[in-house]
């Protein structure tokens, strides 16, 4: 008879206490509708890890729509629903839970987003990525905290290997691939070595999935603490190059990402600056074919189309001497993710110094004097007002006036 692991006593010592606490008493309750609860996926992985994980993913082999709406009661929290889907997000204080209905799934052809229908623990488990994913914990007072490892995923750990489940995983789906190199490369595991031989075999399934699908894996990937390695790890084995044939993960990459993370913009997450940079040595029509691809939304395409633009102006900010307002001239309007990407990408000093004086100064200053004011000294109102605020930001920018009385001098000797 197999060992029966529990996780019982790392639940209570890894969660935060409200959210063990919320897990015993979801049991509770699905065992009294006479239905099993489980606690799925990377969390599970994570307490065997002993890593910091609060995404509770809970499957019910019943109603989970149910189950959420009698759980929210208790927590006077919200709870959002999908009934096609069979799923539910409960939300209360600064806590949120997914709640799926088990399910069984099937792949009309490669690259298809999967058909779905009501299954057990067992059928969901069997569709999930790999096996380190693919353990469950039941939260049922009479089983609470017994381990449900099918394919072997403890031992896996153990090894730091991540392994699919079967053959065709790639083929049913293969932005598991890029979900392998994450996972490989965060966790700082190994690919299995059939895992490894089946992701190189199957780069070209990577061709029947949409660009919106390869873009969100690309978005999780630049979300990690690390990114790079993810990337390069993706060069390495011919992923990468499906995004687009010009793109490189390699030694320049990582390290401005490195840079990236020591310039950490105040007003924007790394992922724009990450992107910016993943695309820095493409041509304006390779940049256009990889926003195409990957159907980017309107601010990343901006900061990439940006990033170019900028690019194409580095030998104007590559002069020494540029008066500020010159500099503002050349440099305002662009997105920040762009900027930062050029002044850590270019291998013009003079031209990072002028982007990160842009960056860190200029694009702050503004006239005292407004529109308003202006009128009340007697400009027409109109086009020469928008002319005249222009001419006095550029005055402060050189610092030819520091004070709005200065200011108003000038406006007068305009």
């Amino acid at each position: 008879m197999p060992e029966v692991i529990n996780l019982a006593s790392k639940i209570k010592r890894q969660l935060p206490a409200e959210l063990a606490d919320f897990a015993t008493a979801a049991g509770e309750v699905a065992q009294r509708q006479q239905q099993r609860l489980y606690l799925v996926g990377g969390v599970v992985r994570d307490l065997l890890l002993e890593r910091s994980n609060l995404d509770l993913d809970l499957v019910l082999e019943g109603d989970a729509i149910n189950l959420a709406q009698e759980l929210v009661r208790m927590k006077q929290g919200k709870v959002t629903t999908h009934p096609r889907f069979g799923t539910a997000k409960l939300q209360w204080d600064k806590w949120s839970v997914d709640l799926t209905t088990a399910r069984a799934e099937t792949y009309a052809r490669p690259g298809a987003l999967p058909a779905v229908k009501p299954g057990s623990i067992t059928n969901d488990l069997s569709r999930r990525d790999f096996t380190i994913n693919a353990m469950a914990v039941e939260l049922n007072p009479r089983h609470f905290g017994e381990l449900l490892d099918p394919y072997g995923g403890r031992i896996d750990l153990t090894h730091r290997l991540v392994r699919v489940l079967h053959e065709k995983s790639f083929i049913d789906d293969a932005t598991r691939i890029w979900r392998a190199l994450r996972h490989e490369q965060r966790l700082d595991f190994h690919l299995e070595l059939a895992t490894f031989e089946l992701i190189k075999q199957s780069t070209a399934w990577l061709d029947t999935v949409s660009g919106d699908r390869i873009r969100h894996e690309l978005e999780l990937v630049l979300k990690e603490a690390l990114p790079e390695k993810a990337l390069c790890r993706a060069d390495e084995l011919g992923v990468l190059t499906k995004l687009h044939p010009s793109l490189n993960g390699d030694d320049w990459l990582a390290e401005k990402f490195a840079r990236a993370r020591e310039l950490s913009l105040p007003d924007s997450p790394p992922g724009p600056l990450y992107l910016a940079l993943l695309a820095y040595r493409l041509t304006a029509d390779e940049t256009g074919q990889l926003i195409s691809y990957l159907r980017l939304p309107k601010t990343s395409t901006q900061i990439l189309q940006d990033t170019t633009a900028i690019k194409a102006k580095i030998e104007a900010l590559s002069v020494s001497g540029l008066a500020p307002s010159h500099i503002h001239s050349l440099l305002h309007g662009y997105a920040p993710p762009s900027l930062a990407a050029n002044s850590i990408a270019t291998d013009s000093a003079t031209a990072a110094e002028h982007i990160e004086l842009f960056l860190n100064v200029l694009r702050y200053v503004k006239p005292s004097l407004t529109g308003e004011d202006l009128k009340k000294m007697g400009v027409t109102a109109g086009p020469k007002i928008k002319g005249i605020l222009q001419l006095i930001r550029e005055a402060r920018l050189d610092g030819r006036v520091s004070s709005k009385k200065e200011e108003e001098e000038m406006v007068r000797g305009l």
